[in-house]
This record gives structure tokens, sequence and C-alpha cells, in this order.
């Protein structure tokens, strides 16, 4: 469970940088520490609040085919700017494209590492 949440934290690091310079409403104040914390607070806030709000949403899950998950993950963005204070969400458009590039980029980088454990194993 620890490597799985370093390796969760590695990769929304990378996430949450590429997010803050990509969309001008995300920041984490220019400062590497509180790019650090609101990586690894995102990291958390995922393998423990993300389960319980998914089980709770899941029938709206069911019943909009999958399209609820984004508003879990849109959620799990805003709990990390409430939990860490230089890591700012000015509005819902930046936390709305915020979390498409979250996504887009932690899919990458894990197509990319399970590409190469698969080419270890």
């Amino acid at each position: 469970m620890l490597r799985r949440l370093l390796i969760a934290w590695a990769c929304n690091v990378a996430a949450l940088f590429v997010a803050a310079e990509l969309v001008s409403g995300l920041s984490y104040g220019d400062d590497w520490w509180a790019l650090v914390l609101a990586a690894f607070v995102f990291s958390l806030v995922n393998m423990v609040v993300r389960p319980v709000v998914f089980v709770l949403s899941l029938p709206l899950i069911v019943l909009t085919l999958g399209i609820a998950l984004f508003f879990v993950n849109l959620l799990m963005l805003y709990v990390t700017d409430w939990l860490v204070p230089e890591f700012q969400i000015r509005d819902f458009g930046a936390a709305v494209l915020g979390t498409i590039v979250v996504w887009l980029v932690n899919w990458l980088l894990s197509v990319t590492i399970l590409r190469r454990v698969g080419e270890r194993g």
C-alpha cells in the first residue's frame, strides 16, 4: 500500500504541476513544497475519501453511465483545495479543466508505468 501511495503521489505531483501550468485558475503559489503537499493530500483523498464517495454515489454513477465519476474526481480536487491553503482553484471552470488535465496526465503516466513494469516482468 505504501508503494501504491508513493507512485500515486509522484504521478499527482506531475499531474497537478501540468494542470497549474495549463489552467490559469489553478495555482500552488509557485512554492514547490505546496505542490508536493497538495499532491500528497490529493493522493490520500483519492485513496481514503474517494471510495466512500464512490459507494455513496454508485446509483447516480450507474444512472448516468459513469458520467458522475467526473464529478467525484472534481470533488476530490476541491477537497484538496480545501485542505491545502496554498493550492487554489479560482472558479468552477478552472476546476473542470484542472480535473480533465489531472485525469489525462495520470492516465498517460499510468499507461507508461504499466508498460514499463510489463516489459520487466
